[in-house]
């Protein structure tokens, strides 16, 4: 019976409706938790359930990806009308074109979450606690820290904006049905998030979990984080504590070509599971939304690379990047189109199959890339250090000459992380934290369009830089209506 009681749970949770506002789900989903979860193995189930709802296509399967890269500069369009259009058009209005599966999915995770933590702390206050128990409770610990960090992002001013600005509703606990959660500020999501990874960090193994966050997972996101709120030495430091271990190794240069056909390789510090038969996207993956039209039965290309990208990639002919790069439609010599998350050229995925390859969420070589950013913007700069976390990554681009503490730039790391990091949804985040002006490459759209929701170029001023609280979850809740961020009126 407790197993049948879970999979209700597990499935209660993950089968919601991504129309639907998270203050929708019932507080059965909670009752039933408190009944189901009564050990080790039923932990795991209900974590690789969450595991598996993170890989959905309305957050890092694929829509969460595409959000980070298409707004950023680093993409464009070749035309309108085949999917996620209102992403890079940026036309985003409170009851249509508002994304709010990002809100609802990652809402429903962290509900899924919420409960595995409930019921983790019973069973310990019941003195039978584990070890393996403790795993989970780090677990889901970090994975909700990232789940908040990733809505704060989408939905709140950048940290080193305006911190004091609404972020989100800070939902710790299961939910009863008469709850009205208003919006936290942005520093108090922050402040959630590190407690969590705090909290978790010392309950997490430092061995790899393929498929789940570990201890060196928990300390990457958390340089993540304390770089967004420009906390350089601990970023760095935390950072650092990942290079250090010898559990991850950055791929050779004829490693990386091939690193994207195969599973959990020695660079990948959090990689979520795609399984064919098993809810993968099929033509409708993100591996698919980056072909080229017509590459492939099902590709439509959605999205491929700009100008501006292009031009830093091949800044050096040799660098080894271009080698996971095809043509894209408009010609047979603008190699526009990501392979990534088909596996490579050979289009067979990671198993086989082009539509099912895991995502690679946090890999070794950010780490690095972020450890020269947090050691050049330290009070007092550590170039040398700088420039040598930088040179680990840069060494893709065999041609160009290595920085020195001379003459390392955060101009040339920024350049970096756009080149490693392309298609893995950095580029808007990166570009909202610096402060940076965003241009698009919009002569790229035929027949030509005029753009009517931004300008060719925005920086993070403009209202749509971040998503309006969808209508349904207003309809839900609306307490949260007089919370709706400025300039989005139905």
């Amino acid at each position: 019976m407790k197993k049948i009681n879970l999979l209700i749970t597990v499935l209660g949770i993950a089968l919601l409706s991504s129309c639907e506002g998270f203050l929708d789900v019932k507080p059965s989903d909670s009752a039933a938790a408190e009944t189901s979860i009564t050990n080790a193995n039923d932990a795991k189930v209900v974590m690789s359930g969450l595991m598996r709802k993170m890989a959905s296509s309305d957050y890092y399967g694929r829509n969460f990806v595409m959000y980070g890269d298409v707004k950023g500069g680093d993409f464009t369009i070749r035309s309108q009308g085949r999917g996620l259009d209102a992403l890079y058009s940026f036309n985003h209005s409170q009851s249509s074109n508002n994304y709010g599966g990002y809100w609802s999915q990652i809402y429903h995770c962290i509900l899924q979450a919420n409960n595995l933590l409930l019921n983790i702390e019973k069973i310990i206050a019941d003195g039978k606690g584990t070890a393996a128990l403790d795993q989970y409770k780090g677990q889901a610990l970090t994975a909700r820290a990232l789940m908040y960090f990733d809505l704060v992002r989408i939905y709140g001013k950048p940290y080193n904006m305006d911190k004091t600005s609404y972020g989100v509703p800070l939902i710790l606990e299961p939910l009863d049905a008469s709850d009205q959660p208003l919006r936290a500020s942005v520093e108090d999501v922050y402040t959630q998030i590190i407690k969590d990874l705090t909290d978790g960090a010392p309950l997490l193994a430092k061995t790899k979990q393929n498929g789940f966050l570990n201890y060196y997972g928990n300390k990457a996101i958390l340089a993540r984080v304390y770089l967004t709120m420009d906390r350089y030495a601990d970023a760095l430091a935390a950072a650092e504590e990942v290079i250090g271990t010898t559990l991850y190794t950055l791929y050779t240069n004829t490693n990386w070509i091939t690193s994207w056909a195969n599973q959990f390789a020695s660079e990948s510090i959090f990689e979520l599971g795609v399984f064919s038969g098993e809810a993968n996207l099929g033509t409708g993956s993100l591996g698919y939304y980056l072909l080229r039209l017509n590459k492939v039965t099902g590709a439509s290309g959605y999205f491929m690379a700009s100008d501006y990208y292009l031009a830093r990639l091949n800044e050096d002919a040799g660098d080894i990047r271009k080698a996971i790069m095809d043509y894209d439609e408009s010609s047979t010599t603008r190699f526009g189109s990501c392979m990534k998350y088909v596996g490579g050229h050979a289009m067979a995925g990671d198993k086989g199959i082009a539509a099912a390859t895991n995502i690679k969420v946090i890999r070794l070589s950010e780490v690095y890339l972020m450890a020269a950013e947090a050691a050049i913007k330290l009070p007092t700069p550590d170039k040398t250090k700088a420039a040598n976390y930088l040179n680990a990554i840069r060494k893709r681009s065999p041609n160009l000459a290595a920085a020195t503490s001379t003459t390392v730039t955060m101009a040339m790391i920024e350049d970096e992380r756009s080149k490693e990091l392309f298609a893995e949804g950095h580029r808007y985040f990166d570009m909202l934290r610096w402060n940076k002006t965003i241009t698009f490459n919009d002569e790229f759209i035929t027949p030509a369009v005029i753009i009517s929701h931004r300008e060719k170029s925005i920086n993070r001023t403009f209202y749509k830089a971040i998503l309006p609280i969808p209508q349904n979850e207003i309809d839900a809740n609306p307490a949260i209506a007089a919370q709706q961020n400025p300039g989005y009126v139905n």
